[in-house]
């Protein structure tokens, strides 16, 4: 790499850092099979597990916990989201918690997808901040999404518009923290989480029992 491109780099990384700049990520897994039949089955399956976000906390190894919450913050079992239905996620040795809202739900023959992008917590006593609880800001959107072309099963998180919430109101008391996260811990440790969960969803990895 030459010099001018290294300098242009870190006055790129700069300005992720200061929340100026965004970056989009993809992650993908997928998967062949022998015939139509085996592969229609594969992704009807794929699609259950894709929605049903509380079994993704189960995933093998070092993994984030999932929770699901309905539209009015309480929090669910249920096996589909809903538009407007909140997900707090947890990431590994933190207590910090960093919410999403689902904002688009996609169903059709060969293709299955939600998106999410950063949101308060819901229904926040009086005395918190209405901040938004992420280390992204609102801007910011993953979209988690399976699909069937022929007989091949594709699983993949897309990330886009990820802007660091460390500027003005949104961020709140967490500019310091949010920027810690998204260019420490999570920075580490995401391509690590959406492998994982799209080798889940493609049927390359499983999931604890219980």
């Amino acid at each position: 790499m030459g010099i001018k491109k290294i300098v242009d780099k870190v006055k790129e990384e700069v300005k992720v850092l200061k929340g100026e700049e965004s970056k989009d990520k993809q992650y993908r897994n997928e998967q062949d099979y022998p015939d139509v039949a085996s592969a229609r089955a594969a992704f009807e399956e794929s699609k259950r597990k894709l929605f049903n976000v509380n079994l993704w906390s189960k995933l093998e190894g070092i993994n984030s916990t999932f929770e699901l919450y309905d539209d009015r913050g309480r929090k669910t079992m249920a096996d589909t989201p809903q538009i407007g239905y909140f997900v707090k996620i947890t990431l590994p040795a933190s207590n910090v918690e960093n919410w999403v809202n689902v904002s688009s739900i996609r169903q059709e023959d060969n293709l299955a997808e939600f998106a999410v992008h950063p949101s308060e917590k819901p229904n926040p006593p009086a005395e918190e901040e209405a901040v938004t609880k992420h280390f992204f800001t609102k801007e910011a959107s993953s979209t988690f999404r399976v699909e069937l072309q022929g007989t091949r099963l594709i699983a993949s998180e897309i990330g886009r518009n990820e802007y660091i919430n460390n500027q003005g109101e949104e961020s709140g008391a967490r500019s310091v923290l949010n920027t810690l996260i998204a260019e420490g811990g999570w920075a580490g440790f995401q391509g690590l989480q959406w492998d994982k969960l799209t080798s889940y969803l493609a049927h390359q990895k499983g999931a604890k029992a219980g």
